[in-house]
């Protein structure tokens, strides 16, 4: 099914259509290359809260209309408003849109095509998975025009190695899907005619799964890789026991014992 959306004089800046248990939301900016106006990042952060509400929607996809997947901030508006409250604002609103992809119950899968770069590519980043088509590129750019990647910083280097993530954050240039597979900024880079196929194969793989338990787990991922080694293996264990406790998890054992398909409940 298709949902309205946010509009930006007559388009839809955001578009959401569902299928089979997995959610794509569109970026629909296209002659902007998806910057993220404050506009788009609030259809953005609505969406995912409408969705983590929704029990029918297993995975999501976020995918971006026309040329590219996302340029980033959109610095044409930020240059018709100078000024400390309007950057401030901003900035608080993209870091609340990549928290709320953190924080989604449902993995997220970042569907890359042409560039994502700065706050897109910091996009890419905060997504449970991506991939991205083969001649598909990424940067974090600032650094060339006075404006260093400090907040795509954040998600950057939780997901690539330092020295990795200095280079993009220090150069600025563009890196192509192989170094960015390399990296490990995006998972699997694929020819662009079969993006959408490894994207909605991945996303069905996705959705297959016990609900709750990928609830479970993406939280647990997130929450301890924050923790100190000690503290980590402590609270990984008592997931590991709530975890054990529910439905689903003796359906799923018992499934596996008796060599047939689990039948979910979500409980």
């Amino acid at each position: 099914m298709a949902h309205p959306a946010p509009t930006q004089g007559d388009v839809d800046i955001l578009l959401r259509a569902d299928k089979d248990g997995i959610a794509t939301l569109t970026l629909n900016r296209p002659q902007a290359r998806n910057a993220l106006s404050l506009a788009l990042m609030t259809a953005v952060i609505d969406e995912l809260e409408t969705i983590a509400g929704d029990a029918s929607v297993k995975a999501v996809v976020i995918a971006g209309n026309g040329p590219a997947f996302c340029a980033g901030h959109d610095l044409k508006e930020v240059r018709a408003n100078p000024g400390r409250a309007f950057y401030e604002k901003t900035f608080a609103q993209c870091s609340r849109m990549m928290q709320a992809v953190v924080r989604l119950p449902q993995p997220v899968i970042a569907r890359v095509h042409g560039i994502a770069t700065a706050a897109g590519c910091q996009l890419v980043a905060s997504c449970d998975l991506a991939i991205a088509a083969d001649n598909a590129r990424f940067a974090t750019p600032g650094v060339n025009i006075g404006l260093f990647c400090s907040t795509p910083m954040v998600a950057l280097s939780r997901n690539i190695g330092r020295k990795q993530a200095m280079e993009m954050l220090l150069l600025g240039e563009m890196v192509p899907a192989s170094r960015a597979l390399e990296f490990g900024l995006i998972n699997r880079a694929v020819p662009e005619a079969e993006l959408d196929g490894a994207v909605m194969e991945m996303a069905g793989k996705i959705a297959a799964k016990s609900p709750l338990v990928l609830k479970i787990g993406k939280e647990a991922f997130y929450r301890q890789l924050e923790l100190g080694l000690s503290d980590a293996y402590d609270y990984a264990s008592r997931v590991m026991t709530e975890n054990m406790l529910a439905r689903d998890a003796g359906e799923g054992i018992d499934a596996f014992i008796e060599k047939r398909p689990p039948v979910w409940q979500g409980r």
